[in-house]
């Protein structure tokens, strides 16, 4: 054996160690294809940006993904950047920032809430949990900027969908299927990502509304204008602490609306915007391109929960029925903020149950929406239900893990029992 090829297979001739590091697909492979033939689980990390979500379960060993990095193709005239899974996300935008590019879908920097510091993780996390910052019902989530992937399945094959142009049709489109699937059903490898250029400026209207319900009556005028914006959220007043801008003169709950573009366009909306809620000069403020940027960075990464003791939990519901779903929550000990225009709820709750987990999932359910918990008590991990689904997705869920890891090896239990 030359010495290349020796040190090509270290890691597999290392499979005897709990935390395998592999920098090559080939090597990535060779360690599924031994998990599969011995029926090992395999606990698939990057950066642990978001090891914390999701059930606790048992895996003998470790994938950690982090040295499988590095750019392999980027193509800004093609709007297109092709790169490893294990890439950080920070490296990725260093990138795209040199061509004056983004990923529009802006993923969520979880290490605030976690850790009360930075940590994006990589490009393969945020694919495979499929979250999305504020810009998600304008431009869509995660999912909606994969082009096309490459991957290790279950068995230690190579399997591949789409490609790294725009519009491209290769049949069913397994890109969908595996972002938001936790790692539970591939390991990617290689990932084509569509990104987009940043607009010229960014400003946000600053709204003073002490009350939801007229904030998501703002909300859906702003949404459903010709102004086109970019972000919608809420604030109550408990987080009136987090904001504090030269151009913010208002204090208490606050309703944010962003509109991007370019100068003149983007001015020109703000006031057509503000003229069309009929506010009053003192009932709002702009800011500037700075100030907009740090609102809409700290929203994002949820750095009013940074470093959280308390439960937080994150529904999603049609607009409509927000309030409804707020109004039952009212003797519930919580705060929270809306994003997305006022569909994403973020529920922090100071004390958590199985009784308490079951009536919010019923209110969700009956409210025709879902919900995750993204940080909760240790102990609650193994008994409650980490992910909202019907038995019928989960019969679904249950043939396409089968299909994709028949012996059960990638992430085991990490949605939903014997998933």
């Amino acid at each position: 054996m030359s010495m290349e090829e020796k040190q090509n297979s270290q890691t597999f001739l290392d499979f005897n160690q709990s935390v395998l590091k592999p920098s090559t697909r080939e090597q990535i492979s060779e360690i599924v294809k031994e998990s599969y033939k011995k029926s090992i689980p395999l606990e698939i990390n990057g950066l642990n940006s978001k090891n914390k979500i999701g059930r606790n379960f048992q895996a003998e060993k470790t994938l950690d993904l982090s040295q499988y990095s590095g750019v392999i193709e980027y193509k800004p005239e093609e709007l297109y950047i092709k790169v490893k899974a294990g890439t950080p996300i920070e490296l990725i935008e260093k990138e795209l920032d040199k061509n004056n590019q983004q990923l529009a879908f802006e993923p969520t920097d979880f290490g605030y809430l976690f850790s009360g510091k930075s940590n994006s993780g990589t490009i393969g996390g945020v694919v495979s949990c499929n979250f999305a910052g504020p810009r998600r019902f304008k431009v869509g989530s995660a999912r909606d900027h994969l082009l096309g992937f490459q991957g290790i399945n279950g068995k230690g094959e190579t399997i591949k969908s789409g490609g790294t142009v725009v519009k491209n049709v290769t049949g069913y489109d397994l890109c969908k299927l595996l972002s938001g699937s936790f790692g539970t059903l591939t390991v990617l490898t290689e990932l084509s990502i569509k990104v987009l250029p940043k607009p010229e400026t960014s400003k946000t209207l600053i709204i003073n509304n002490p009350h939801v319900k007229k904030a998501l009556e703002y909300l859906g005028k702003s949404l459903s204008s010709s102004i086109d914006p970019s972000g919608g959220v809420f604030y109550p007043d408990s987080f009136e602490k987090h904001f504090s801008f030269n151009d913010l003169t208002h204090k208490g709950a606050l309703t944010g609306i962003r509109v991007e573009g370019p100068t003149n366009s983007v001015d020109q909306r703000i006031k057509r915007l503000s003229k069309e809620l009929d506010l009053l000069e003192n009932e709002y403020s702009v800011l500037n391109v700075e100030q907009s940027n740090i609102f809409w960075k700290k929203t994002k990464n949820l750095v009013v929960f940074s470093n959280t003791k308390k439960n937080l939990i994150r529904v999603v519901v049609p607009v409509s029925e927000t309030l409804n779903l707020l109004q039952k929550l009212k003797n519930v000990d919580l705060s929270y903020f809306l994003d997305w225009g006022g569909s994403l709820i973020w529920l922090e709750l100071n004390d958590i149950s199985t009784k308490i987990l079951n009536e919010l999932k019923d209110i969700t359910k009956d409210h025709n929406g879902y919900f995750t918990l993204i940080k909760v008590e240790e102990d609650m991990k193994a008994a409650a239900d980490i992910f909202t689904i019907d038995p019928i997705k989960y019969k679904i869920s249950e043939k396409i893990k089968k299909s994709f890891d028949p012996r059960r090896i990638f992430n085991p239990g990490k949605m939903y029992t014997g998933i």
